[in-house]
């Protein structure tokens, strides 16, 4: 019986990365042998042990199976399987490494080199036989970019023929969520997406983000002109201001309506509010998200543009904004909504560095209004009307504090926000609609 550090521990040491987990492969035992050691084994589909002590996960050898009447492509682990063997079912050159309980590499396919050369290679033709590998790669770009990584022309063009050939539209929802959500919380995830686009697999996982590319915006509110470079700019920014990957997420999708505004009416986007929430809701569906990112997203598409124009609202329209984002009940969402808020305001070419003063105003106008005390409100009135007494009194405080706060100053020429929303309260949780005058240009 033979043990052998394997895989992301042995690359992220040589890479001097700090190591998350280390993961064990056993040549030459049984697991009969192992349950004897004290490894306590779990899963069905190969035997995978966990360490007595230490809880490590210790999975013994195995290969892939080519026998007359055995689906091909089937692990299986024996005694006989080498380590060799087992390292070349991986995806990845740089993943099929391992090194000796002394400390020795072990490394039959060249991921060293790779590593020194900032590679991410295939290991084999074998790489197409789990379409998720793409999606892989693409997270490692996420998380290597920075070290100067790149996908080798080669896996590149593998990964192409994979998209192409519709390999991917077999992936299950939750791998695909997996590896997006994954990629948003890596250091760098606007590679991820670079990296799927290039090979066409953003358009088969993730069109709504696809199609933004190539929609144009005005070059008043956005110099940058493409709606999919924007996205990018702001979630950019994102990353800057938050590691909470549903506030990333949510700026991922905060603009997918301006994919779906119709020619005649561009470069302008009225409407896109409406749209995009309902493309965000389908998005989450589809991807199986967790409510908290889909609730999120959506109120983001929908109000996004409010916060922008906040010196502008209305103090009913203020109130009415708040509703809609739950904040009364829910602060963290007011605060993640800002966070994204802020990253769309400044993910814009010569933006980065402008000053964002509406989140701060905002929560300052919740915070006011929140703490309403409904001692001295207590009558012997029906109960509709102490819900219409609360509602008055912050109507009363935001007005109040809206007197005092002031907008912004900006050179002439150089609007600071988009055009005006179409709509509020579209969202569950809001009251009616904008008032007429907010149904801007």
């Amino acid at each position: 019986m033979q043990v052998y550090l394997v895989g992301g521990a042995v690359r992220d040491r040589l890479l001097g990365r700090p190591i998350k987990e280390r993961d064990y492969v056993v040549v030459g035992a049984t697991p009969e042998e192992m349950r004897a050691l004290g490894y306590r084994q779990v899963g069905r589909d190969f035997p995978v042990f966990l360490h007595p002590t230490t809880q490590e996960e210790h999975a013994l050898a195995r290969t892939l199976r080519h026998e007359p009447g055995v689906a091909a492509g089937q692990p299986y682990a024996d005694p006989s399987v080498t380590l060799e063997e087992d390292l070349a079912r991986r995806d990845l050159t740089i993943n099929a490494l391992a090194e000796t309980s002394e400390g020795e590499l072990i490394d039959p396919f060249g991921g060293e080199r790779d590593l020194q050369q900032g590679l991410l290679r295939h290991l084999s033709p074998a790489f197409i036989e789990d379409p998720i590998r793409v999606l892989r790669v693409a997270r490692f770009m996420a998380r290597y970019r920075s070290l100067g990584f790149s996908v080798a022309p080669e896996t590149l063009r593998l990964m192409s023929e994979m998209a192409n050939q519709g390999l991917l539209d077999s992936l299950v929802a939750e791998r695909v969520w997996k590896e997006l959500i994954g990629a948003l919380a890596e250091a760098d995830p606007l590679a991820f997406f670079v990296t799927l686009r290039q090979c066409g697999a953003l358009a088969r996982l993730l069109p709504e983000i696809d199609d933004l590319y190539g929609v144009p915006q005005p070059t008043s509110w956005h110099p940058e002109v493409d709606c999919g470079v924007h996205t990018m700019m702001a979630l950019a920014v994102a990353c800057e201001l938050s590691e909470e990957p549903e506030v990333r997420f949510a700026v991922l999708t905060h603009d997918l309506g301006k994919a779906t505004t119709p020619e005649n009416i561009l470069p302008s986007h009225h409407g896109h509010e409406g749209r995009g929430e309902r493309l965000v809701e389908r998005l989450c569906r589809r991807l199986r998200a967790p409510v908290a990112f889909r609730e999120l997203a959506m109120r983001c598409a929908v109000y996004h543009g409010f916060t922008h124009r906040l010196y502008e609202l209305k103090p009913k329209t203020v109130l009415k904004l708040l509703n809609g984002l739950d904040a009364y009940r829910r602060p963290l969402m007011l605060s993640r909504f800002l966070l994204a808020c802020e990253s769309d305001y400044r993910g814009r070419e010569g933006f980065h560095d402008r000053p964002y003063p509406q989140a701060a105003d905002l929560w300052r106008l919740f915070e006011a209004s929140r703490e309403v005390s409904v001692k001295g409100l207590l009558t012997d009135k029906p109960g509709w009307w102490l819900g219409e007494a609360i509602r008055r009194e912050r109507l009363r405080r935001i007005a109040d504090l809206q007197a005092e706060l002031k907008p912004p100053r900006v050179s002439a020429g150089q609007p600071i926000e988009d055009p005006k929303p179409r709509y509020i309260g579209a969202d569950s949780g809001a009251e009616g609609t904008e008032e007429k005058d907010q149904q801007g240009a």
